[in-house]
């Protein structure tokens, strides 16, 4: 161990969850801070550990060192408020579905731990779109954060671009990719698959959902633009107008002329300061070059630009579970971790 490793290690602080949800991507968290915690504490001075999993109707206490218990053996579901005074948690970290069904409940509950003085780190997008308001000013208002890069394109950090790297920069527009499904279904179709077998491909691949029809209308991509453009220029998602183009079965004849011409067929998400609390999905040809042109199958792309500094592109992050996991493992190491010096 190193100079730098041992001090860290010294000034190790504990940042105790509670977990919301216990699906694909809130496994995948709990297994990477098991894996990687000592790890994360050597790098970062901070050691993140599951305290609480709460799922629909039950909850469970994970013991360091061991694993989560079968849902057998979980225990009947008790208030989150209790909950978070049982662990003494520092941060909420949801990972339920951002499905219409579950949006006040998460809304709920965020809002009730922050004002508990208890961060937010969420995946979940459903609250996020009608609630901003609400959960700014109860964070606020005991000076907590939250933080959403798994909701804005998994493990792709376009989040944080928008929230802080570009403060000062002069973003003026966003024009993103950052669905993967709809990419990868994109690329199918120009090698003249039908949509059933692109969305099937996808499925196999574990890219798409068993209900792709988010990602094919453009919603998905709309909303993660939404919450963009309100970290980056202060909108309020709930006050924006979406226009959006779908994927369809005739767009197979579209992405096969795109070819022809050498380029490629991307479902382009896009805001402007100049046109606000407006955001377009549009089905647009790009051409060698273009960062959304290179994407590969279920990668993500977000072009800020800013005509005085120079687009600034990030690109990558794969769609996936652990994809999103690891964005929430980021966030949780960024409102716990100690911050001085370069760190």
């Amino acid at each position: 161990m190193d100079e730098t490793e041992q001090r860290l290690m010294g000034a190790v602080s504990r940042a105790d969850v509670v977990l919301s949800g216990y699906g694909p991507v809130g496994q995948a968290f709990v297994d990477h801070l098991a894996r990687q915690g000592d790890k994360l504490a050597r790098h970062h001075g901070v050691l993140p550990r599951v305290r609480a999993i709460r799922a629909s109707s039950a909850q469970c206490w994970p013991r360091g060192g061991e694993p989560v218990p079968p849902r057998s053996a979980w225990s009947p579901l008790i208030s989150l408020e209790e909950t978070l005074e049982r662990t003494a948690a520092r941060v909420f970290v949801q990972a339920i579905p951002s499905s219409p069904a579950l949006r006040q409940q998460a809304a709920k509950e965020a809002v009730e731990a922050l004002r508990q003085g208890v961060h937010v780190v969420t995946a979940t997008k459903s609250h996020l779109l009608g609630h901003w308001r609400e959960l700014d000013e109860a964070a606020r208002g005991l000076g907590v954060m939250i933080r959403i890069s798994g909701a804005t394109g998994a493990a792709l950090p376009a989040g944080d671009l928008s929230r802080t790297a570009l403060r000062g920069m002069g973003c003026e527009t966003i024009r993103a990719c950052p669905n993967g499904t709809v990419t990868c279904v994109l690329d199918r179709l120009a090698r003249g698959d039908s949509l059933s077998d692109a969305i099937r491909e996808a499925q196999r691949r574990g890219i798409a959902e068993a209900d792709p029809s988010a990602d094919l209308s453009g919603e998905d991509a709309a909303t993660k633009v939404r919450l963009l453009a309100a970290l980056a220029w202060g909108w309020d998602p709930a006050l924006v107008r979406v226009e959006s183009q779908p994927v369809i079965e005739d767009t197979a004849g579209q992405a096969l002329g795109a070819v022809s011409r050498h380029r490629r067929l991307r479902a382009v998400a896009g805001a402007s300061v100049n046109q606000p609390y407006l955001v377009r999905v549009r089905l647009e040809e790009t051409r060698p070059g273009d960062p959304l042109h290179a994407l590969d199958g279920p990668e993500n792309a977000v072009v800020f630009g800013c005509p005085d500094a120079g687009d600034v592109t990030v690109s990558g992050g794969r769609s996936s579970p652990l994809g999103a996991a690891l964005a929430l493992v980021k966030d949780t190491i960024e409102v716990t971790a100690p911050r001085t010096g370069f760190l």
